[in-house]
C-alpha cells in the first residue's frame, strides 16, 4: 500500500481521523463545563473554567515548536503514534478525575501531547503532495480538526443522557484502539530523517557545506522578513478562532437563551460544515491559482480571511437564530479558506528541511494567542461583555490582511537536498 500512487492521498485519510481525535478530546471539556461543575464545583466559576482552558493552551504553544524541531529530524510516523496514544489515554483519565487540581493537570499534559501532532501532520503531508494538490489535501487533512471540533459539541448532549465520565472514557479507547491501528498502516515519506532511505540522501558536507546546527535553523526562518509578517498573520486569526472553539457554545448559549446542551452542538456543528465548505473552496482555488500566480495562495486566503471581519461583528450583536447561525456560517468558510492555505504559503517562504519547525513557531504564537483571548473571554462573559468584546477582534484581522498583500513575498519552492546542490 505504501508504494501505492494514492498514498498520499491514503496519509491524508489516515491522518484525518488523527486530526478529529485531536480536536474532539480537546473540545468536549468546552461543552461539558454544565455537567462536570455539578461533580467538580470550581468549574461552574467562569474564570476557573478559563484557566483550565488556558493552561492547556500555554503548555500547548511552549512546545510546539519542540515539536516542530522534533519532526525536522526524527521519523514522523512514530512522533504522530506516540502522540496520539498518549492524549488518548490522557482523554480517558479525564473521566477519572475527581478535582479540579487533576482536571487541570491533565489537561496540561494533553497540551504536552496534542503540540506534538500538528506540525507534524502538515509537514508530513507537505512532503507527500506538490504544489498541484497541497493546499486541497492539507484543507481536507484541516477539515478533520473540524469534524473533531463540531463531534466535541455533542459532548454536553451525550453526558446528558449518560456521564461526562462516560464521554471520556470512551472517546479514550477509541484513540488508543486508533494508535495502535497506525502502527502498521502509515508510514513517513521516504527520504525523510529516520526512513530507510534517509542515508542515501546527499549529507550537508557531500555538497561542501557545514552541517547546520539548531540555531543556525532558527537563524534562517527568524531572518526572513515574509516569516514575520506570515507569523502574525496566522496569530491575528487565532485570537477569534481559539474565541470560537472555547467561548462560541456559550456565547449562542447566552445570546439565545438556550441550554448548552443545544447551544454547544449548534454552534460548533455550524462553524465545522462552513468550515468543511471552505475548504472545498479554497484548496482547490488555491492550487490552480498559484500555476498561474505565485501569489495565488495569498490572494485566495486573504479572500477568506476578510470573510471572518463581517461575521465577528455580527456574531457580537446578534440575537436571533438566523443570525448567530448566519455568522457562524460566514466565519467557518472565510476561517477555511485561510486554513487551508497556512502550511502552503509557508511552503513558499521556508526550505523544506524547515518546515515543521516553522510552523511549530506559528503554532505557538497562534495558540498563545489563544490563551490570552480564553483568559479575557472568561473574564468578559463573568462581566456579561462576551458578544461585544467577540466584536472588536475584528480589527486585529483587519491589520493582519493589510500587512499580508503589502508585504509576503512568496518563492518558487526549492526541495532539500536540490537547494543545497544549487548553492555548492
Amino acid at each position: 500500500m505504501r508504494n501505492s500512487k494514492y498514498y498520499p492521498w491514503i496519509v491524508v485519510g489516515l491522518l484525518w481521523f488523527v486530526a478529529l481525535l485531536n480536536y474532539l478530546d480537546r473540545q468536549m471539556l468546552s461543552t461539558m463545563q454544565s455537567s462536570m461543575q455539578l461533580d467538580i464545583k470550581e468549574l461552574a466559576i467562569a474564570e476557573n473554567f478559563g484557566r483550565v482552558m488556558g493552561i492547556f493552551l500555554l503548555i500547548y504553544g511552549l512546545m510546539s515548536p519542540v515539536a516542530g524541531i522534533i519532526a525536522d529530524r526524527v521519523n514522523r510516523k512514530w512522533l504522530i503514534v506516540g502522540s496520539l496514544f498518549v492524549w488518548s489515554a490522557v482523554t480517558y483519565g479525564m473521566g477519572h478525575a475527581q478535582t479540579f487540581q487533576q482536571v487541570y493537570w491533565l489537561r496540561a499534559l494533553m497540551g504536552v501531547s496534542e503540540a506534538l501532532y500538528l506540525p507534524t501532520g502538515l509537514a508530513m503531508i507537505a512532503d507527500f503532495h506538490t504544489s498541484k494538490t497541497r493546499s486541497l489535501a492539507i484543507g481536507i487533512h484541516m477539515s478533520g480538526l473540524y469534524a473533531g471540533q463540531a463531534l466535541g459539541g455533542f459532548g454536553a448532549t451525550i453526558a446528558a443522557n449518560f456521564t461526562w465520565h462516560t464521554v471520556f472514557h470512551w472517546f479514550g479507547i477509541v484513540g488508543i484502539i486508533y494508535a495502535f491501528i497506525l502502527v502498521f498502516v502509515l508510514h513517513d515519506k521516504e527520504g525523510h530523517a529516520g526512513t530507510k532511505t534517509a542515508k542515501l540522501q546527499p549529507k550537508p558536507q557531500d555538497v561542501g557545506i557545514k552541517k547546520e546546527s539548531l540555531f543556525s535553523s532558527f537563524g534562517v526562518i527568524l531572518g526572513t522578513l515574509s516569516f514575520w509578517i506570515l507569523l502574525f498573520y496566522f496569530m491575528a486569526p487565532s485570537f477569534p478562532g481559539w474565541a470560537t472553539k472555547n467561548w462560541l457554545p456559550t456565547l449562542f448559549a447566552e445570546n439565545l437563551g438556550i441550554e448548552m446542551a443545544k447551544a454547544g452542538p449548534m454552534a460548533t456543528i455550524s462553524i465545522a460544515i462552513a468550515s468543511f465548505i471552505g475548504v472545498l473552496i479554497g484548496g482547490p482555488l488555491s492550487d490552480r491559482w498559484v500555476q498561474k500566480n505565485i501569489r495565488g495562495r495569498i490572494y485566495t486566503s486573504v479572500i477568506g480571511l476578510s470573510l471572518t471581519i463581517p461575521s465577528l461583528i455580527l456574531l457580537g450583536v446578534g440575537h436571533t437564530y438566523v443570525g448567530l447561525i448566519g455568522a457562524a456560517m460566514l466565519f467557518g468558510i472565510g476561517f477555511g479558506m485561510f486554513d487551508t492555505n497556512n502550511m502552503p504559503i509557508l511552503c513558499q517562504i521556508i526550505p523544506q528541511r524547515y518546515r515543521a519547525t516553522a510552523y511549530g513557531i506559528m503554532n505557538m504564537m497562534g495558540v498563545f494567542a489563544g490563551y490570552a483571548v480564553t483568559l479575557m473571554l472568561g473574564s468578559s462573559t463573568d462581566a456579561g461583555n462576551l458578544g461585544a468584546d467577540f466584536s472588536k477582534l475584528s480589527i486585529v484581522v483587519l491589520a493582519a490582511v493589510i500587512l499580508m498583500l503589502a508585504f509576503v513575498k512568496p518563492k518558487h519552492e526549492l526541495t532539500y537536498p536540490e537547494e543545497e546542490i544549487k548553492k555548492a
